[in-house]
């Protein structure tokens, strides 16, 4: 039954939220940036939250006093699919997010995610995903901040995969902080029961952010191995 009403209401907000979309259009192409850019926030973050309410998720965030003040990229590890939802209103200011190229398949998701500049990457491509690493350099050198799950899949379970070659080089080149986000027990809302949502308890640790400035070469080939272990290492301990 939870199931049932998590998906109708998933549709539901979709239906609801189409002329707000036809006007957030309207107000971007007359060069309302400001203004839009409040609706898309409330718009986006009171779905996300509505979301896992309706799934019965309850979200613990610590380390909050570690979210910098400047661009950064955020990368964590990717247990399943309300991974999203939950780091979209639990990271503060809404930020675009380096997501899988199928969710470019659903309409009106797909331009709400156009509207705060989400990157869809096809990770089967190396030239489009290398263009969409360009991409995200260029939005951390205009000031916008990021999120990136490097694992490049979900893991379905509280094991960390490895980061894909690459993933972080955004933020090496632009010279922004890289902030660890490690996310333990989301998989068990859905991945643990397949299709069917059950209530869970999550929790997301905000680690301390890695600066990117002044470094070797030797400690940037090892600084994605190193944030790895990090993440692996809060998510292995709970």
């Amino acid at each position: 039954m939870r199931t049932i009403i998590w998906f109708s209401y998933f549709i539901l907000y979709l239906v609801c939220i189409f002329p707000k979309t036809k006007r957030v259009e309207a107000m971007l192409k007359h060069g309302e940036q400001e203004k839009s850019a409040l609706i898309i926030q409330s718009t986006v973050q009171t779905w996300a939250s509505n979301l896992l309410k309706a799934a019965g998720v309850h979200v613990t965030v610590s380390g909050k006093e570690n979210l910098p003040d400047e661009p950064a990229l955020f990368v964590s590890n990717h247990q399943g699919n309300f991974d999203i939802p939950i780091l979209l209103c639990k990271l503060g200011p809404l930020m675009p997010i380096v997501a899988k190229k199928e969710l470019k398949k659903l309409p009106i998701i797909r331009t709400w995610m156009n509207f705060f500049n989400c990157i869809f990457m096809d990770r089967k491509d190396p030239r489009q995903s290398l263009q969409c690493l360009k991409r995200a350099q260029e939005l951390l050198e205009q000031g916008q901040s990021l999120i990136i799950f490097p694992e490049g899949t979900r893991s379905k379970s509280s094991s960390v995969g490895e980061f894909k070659p690459g993933s972080l080089r955004c933020a090496l080149k632009s010279g922004v902080p890289i902030v660890p986000i490690a996310i333990q027990g989301s998989y068990l809302v859905m991945e643990a029961h397949g299709f069917w949502i059950h209530p869970a308890e999550v929790h997301v640790t905000i680690l301390p952010p890695v600066s990117t400035k002044n470094l070797t070469k030797e400690r940037t080939k090892l600084i994605s191995e190193e944030i790895q272990k990090s993440i692996s290492d809060i998510v292995q301990a709970k």
